[in-house]
Parts: C-alpha cells; sequence; structure tokens
C-alpha cells in the first residue's frame, strides 16, 4: 500500500465522481484518507485508524460520535483502502431483509476473492435479534462489520457484537477544522470571502458539525449572488431563528455545547 495514502473511496470502477449539482457535502465528501479534516487523534501518524490502514489490517469496528463528523466517510474508506465491497445499510429504514441480501451480496464476491465491508448507519436503532444476524457472518470471517451512532455503544449496541469490534471515538470537528473546510468551498463554489463575524457565527452554528456547515454555507452562497461579501446580515437572512438560537450566550447553543 502507498505510504501517501492516497485511497479511493471505494474501487474505482464502481464509484462516479458526484453530479455538479449533489449537494455541497456530497462533493466534498473526502475520496482519500489525505484529505480528512479532523481525528487526528485516530488519523495522525501512529494513530489507530492510520495504522490499520498502512499495516494493511481490516477489522470490525464501532465509530462512535456527533453527527457530522465523518464516520460515513471513514467506514467508505476504509473498504476503498483494501478494495473491498462496500455495502451500506441504514438501521432507521432496514430490517432483516437487508441483512440477508448484504449477506448473498458477500458470500457472491467471496468467491471471486474479494473482501465486504458491511457499514450500518446508526446501528443503536436495531433491536437485538437484528443486531445478532451479523455475528456469524463477521466470526467467520464472511465480511467485516462497521457500525456508526451517535449513542454509546456500552447500552446501545449488544455485548456480543461489542466485543468483536473495536470502538473508535469520533470528536466534533474543531474551529480551525470547520475553517478549513469553509475554504475548501468557497474556493468549489468560487464564492465571496466571508466576514469574520458572519464566519464566526457560522461555525458556531455549525457546532462541529461539518454537514451542518456546509448545508448553512451553501444556503447562504446562492442567496448572496453577487455579493461582494458574505457578511452578517446575508447570514441572518439566510438562516434566521435557526442562527439566533446558536448564538453564543443563547439557550439553545449553551444547551447544545454542554450535552
Amino acid at each position: 500500500m502507498s505510504s501517501s495514502l492516497s485511497l479511493p473511496l471505494e474501487d474505482p470502477e464502481s464509484v462516479d465522481p458526484p453530479a455538479p449539482d449533489a449537494p455541497l457535502a456530497e462533493r466534498l465528501r473526502p475520496r482519500t484518507l489525505a484529505e480528512v479534516i479532523g481525528q487526528q487523534h485516530l488519523l495522525g501518524p501512529g494513530k489507530p485508524l492510520r495504522s490499520a490502514f498502512e499495516r494493511g489490517r481490516l477489522h470490525s469496528m464501532i465509530l462512535w460520535g456527533p453527527p457530522g463528523v465523518g464516520k460515513t466517510t471513514l467506514a467508505r474508506l476504509v473498504a476503498g483502502a483494501f478494495d473491498a465491497q462496500f455495502i451500506a445499510i441504514s438501521a432507521v429504514l432496514g430490517g432483516v431483509k437487508d441483512i440477508r441480501d448484504a449477506v448473498e451480496r458477500a458470500q457472491a464476491v467471496q468467491a471471486q476473492g474479494r473482501r465486504t465491508v458491511v457499514f450500518v448507519d446508526e446501528v443503536h436503532r436495531f433491536n437485538k435479534s437484528q443486531q445478532d444476524a451479523f455475528l456469524p457472518h463477521v466470526e467467520s470471517g464472511l465480511f467485516t462489520f462497521i457500525g456508526a451512532t451517535t449513542e454509546n455503544p456500552s447500552f446501545e449496541v449488544n455485548s456480543a457484537l461489542l466485543s468483536r469490534a473495536t470502538v473508535h471515538v469520533l470528536k466534533p470537528l474543531s474551529e480551525a477544522d470547520l475553517r478549513t473546510l469553509l475554504e475548501r468551498a468557497r474556493t468549489l463554489l468560487a464564492a465571496a470571502p466571508m466576514s469574520e463575524a458572519a464566519l464566526l457565527r457560522l461555525i458556531g452554528y455549525a457546532d462541529g458539525d461539518a454537514r451542518r456547515l456546509l448545508n448553512a454555507y451553501e444556503n447562504l452562497v446562492e442567496m448572496a449572488g453577487d455579493a461582494a461579501e458574505l457578511d452578517e446580515p446575508l447570514l441572518e437572512r439566510s438562516l434566521g431563528e435557526q442562527l439566533r438560537r446558536y448564538d453564543k450566550g443563547g439557550e439553545q447553543f449553551y444547551v447544545t455545547r454542554v450535552a
């Protein structure tokens, strides 16, 4: 594996670039490990996930963290790094049928000598029997299991499944991380510069969530039109009451930050 970690999102032949009209968050989704912003406690030199990539060790894991911090992206990068088939299941919308389908697809590519990563988003929403359905296939090595959750897996994931997976805790993105992300977004959209005051308020509104930040920024740029600067009045018109609830000193901002 290349030491530069220029790893594809998945197998290149099955991944198309995002459509030009795709949401900004999708267009900026990292397609290599080097593009990931934040989570350096997991991805920095010598850190757990970085080491797994470099050593070629694919392992089942639970990615625990708040929304918008890169859980799905990391799962896809893991699959791509090992040229594994990537199967995503939403525990909110899926059920036993989706698990059976995943097993059949994994068996099909296993016969061709290829591995599979099964990613379950919001895994805590699956009940005990649904979670148990993964166990024999994880134990047999049919596929590698990656679950994503916003809830403490010690309470929400079955102990049997938890014992077969490494828990990696993802952190909210820092102000510096979000500034970097906004600069990438500005370059992609060729947008006007943003005033420092507006930028700080938008970062406060995002509260460490990259998806929230990019969705709000995309709406702001669309509303701004040919404006020479993205300033606070524009931001207030774009987000309205949503923004005011997340201002520093406001009740919603305080509750969000300490929860």
